[in-house]
């Protein structure tokens, strides 16, 4: 009997691994196809232009531009894409269903930015929007640029608490497998509270708005290594990110607006 319980359990094991087998190519996670893609290199010359592109200054190899503009020639560029919210005065392009709503039907705003905010509660809503998005991150494709930045993946935390962090990572999986399918790198712009599970949302590296003044950089280098880009608004803020990251990360101080060189706001300062 033994020996029948041996041969038999041989035999289910032999075929589970052939099952494995041939399910493998149908259940690959986002994260198993990043390997193809090429992430931005570690420290180095940053700039963030997602308020206007201009010619980046000396010494930067890695930019981010809106996906409305053009790469920068012979850089490594990232396309600023945002995902989870509608930019102001366009939410007339958007299904109006597609907008998140309060109990009383007003569409919810994030008072930031004064941005709608993206339905994400269910998947038919989540593939409707992905599908938008994506469209958006072809254009990033086609383009040149090498990645794709979604902003406002924390938009959950600005929802009345109509948004789940797993509505957040159900839908950035459709971005991912859509990025990694084009070649393209994806970010995990901010919300380090889900840095931990940057592997299962397929998320490559990260784009850190203010890890130093907040001392969240560490947080984001358990997960991401050395991949990770820093955004600074302020003095103190970019001495702190300067102080314990500066010799392995790409940091950078940018005004709050982002402003384009020549603009009366313009701020950029490196460590």
């Amino acid at each position: 009997m033994i020996a029948s319980r041996i041969r038999i359990r041989t035999c289910l094991n032999a075929a589970a691994v052939l099952a494995a087998a041939l399910l493998a190519p149908l259940l690959a996670t986002p994260a198993a196809s990043a390997a193809t893609v090429t992430l931005p290199p570690a420290h180095a010359g940053f700039d963030y232009q997602i308020g206007g592109a201009y010619t980046p200054p000396a010494g930067v190899t890695v930019v981010s531009r809106d996906r409305t503009a053009s790469p920068a020639a012979g850089l490594y560029n990232i396309c600023y894409v945002n995902a989870f919210q509608v930019q102001p005065g366009e939410q007339g392009t958007w299904d109006s269903d597609l907008l998140l709503r309060d109990a009383n039907g007003n569409v919810v705003i994030d008072p930031g930015w004064g941005e709608a905010l993206l339905d994400l509660r269910t998947d038919a809503k989540r593939q409707r929007i992905a599908a938008k998005v994506n469209g958006w991150i072809d254009g990033c494709k086609s383009k040149g640029f090498q990645a794709v930045e979604p902003d406002n993946y924390d938009s959950y935390s600005r929802s009345k608490n109509l948004l789940t962090t797993a509505n957040a990572q159900a839908y950035i999986k459709l971005l991912s497998a859509h990025a990694h399918g084009q070649g393209l790198a994806i970010a995990q712009k901010n919300t380090v509270e889900l840095a931990g599970s940057r592997v299962a949302n397929g998320l490559d590296f990260a784009v850190a708005e203010e890890c130093g003044y907040y001392r969240e950089c560490g947080d984001y280098t358990s997960a991401f290594g050395n991949n990770v880009i820093v955004i600074e608004y302020n003095a103190t803020g970019l001495s702190r990110a300067c102080s314990g990251w500066g010799s392995t990360l790409s940091i950078v101080r940018r005004d709050l607006d982002v402003s384009p060189i020549g603009s009366g706001g313009y701020v950029r300062r490196t460590c």
